[in-house]
């Protein structure tokens, strides 16, 4: 069995991070501290969960990231220069579709494209070969009212990676999905992050979801939100089933749940 590794501290990799939050805390207007001196290091081509119960600033973090919200004290920086706030460089999938319901599939996958400037055929051939990879080759015209919920998921993950982000952000997007249908995006996930090797964070409050799909496991406490551990998980890409029924696994999900039964008592 792999020995344990629990490190208390951001495991950065060689070379400058792609994003680096440094003393980040975030209060609201109504006094709340969602986020208290938050320091991470998030490394190119990196898989990172963020663990944690609700109200812990987990979504509150992840938007920031994205420029959605600004710290209070602190900052997010970009030392690879991907440039803060640029949009093409940033992918952005919601806990929802968030898809528009008078647009096909295709219509909701090249809508970032559009937005850039990208036109006609080019972007539609972009569109078409996104939906390919997330398994939806076929249903380029079909409206969001023809398609089950993993389906729409698809969709949202397509459109946030069809401008090609070096950095996808995630928030808890398939927390309201069966367990079929959920295992089986985790591992079109991975196999869009295999292959196209971008910066992936992905919120969830699911040990056995950040275990399989993460290289590391931030874990955080609530009250104010703040991280309590960083877990690296050294088991071997690529996961599948076998992962899925393995000691390694089971082991992996022991570690994380003992930390973070540790930050919700904290």
């Amino acid at each position: 069995m792999t020995a344990a590794v629990s490190i208390d501290r951001p495991v950065t990799g060689g070379g400058r991070p792609l994003v680096s939050i440094r003393g980040v805390s975030k209060q609201f207007a109504n006094g709340t501290i969602a986020v208290r001196d938050v320091n991470l290091d998030l490394a190119a081509g990196e898989f990172v969960s963020l663990l944690g119960p609700s109200g812990c600033g987990k979504s509150t973090l992840l938007r920031m990231i994205a420029g959605l919200g600004e710290p209070s004290v602190g900052a997010i920086d970009w030392p690879q220069e991907v440039g803060k706030g640029a949009e093409h460089e940033l992918g952005f999938v919601f806990q929802d579709p968030t898809l528009m319901p008078w647009a096909t599939a295709l219509g909701n996958v090249i809508l970032p494209l559009t937005l850039k400037g990208v036109g006609g055929r080019e972007a539609e051939e972009r569109g078409a070969d996104m939906l390919a990879l997330v398994g939806l080759k076929g249903f380029e015209k079909s409206y969001p009212r023809e398609l089950s919920g993993g389906m729409k998921m698809r969709v949202s993950i397509a459109r946030a990676l069809v401008t090609q982000p070096k950095i996808l952000l995630m928030d808890e997007p398939f927390a309201a999905l069966d367990e079929i249908t959920r295992h089986k995006l985790n591992d079109d996930l991975l196999g869009l992050w295999e292959r196209n090797r971008f910066s992936a964070v992905f919120v969830t409050h699911s040990v056995f979801e950040s275990v399989y799909l993460s290289q590391r496991i931030v874990v955080m406490a609530a009250r104010p939100g703040r991280v309590m551990a960083d877990l690296r998980i050294e088991a071997p890409y690529p996961r599948d089933d076998e992962f899925r029924t393995s000691a390694d696994y089971a082991h992996w999900c022991r570690i994380a749940s003992s930390k973070l039964k540790e930050a919700i008592s904290s």
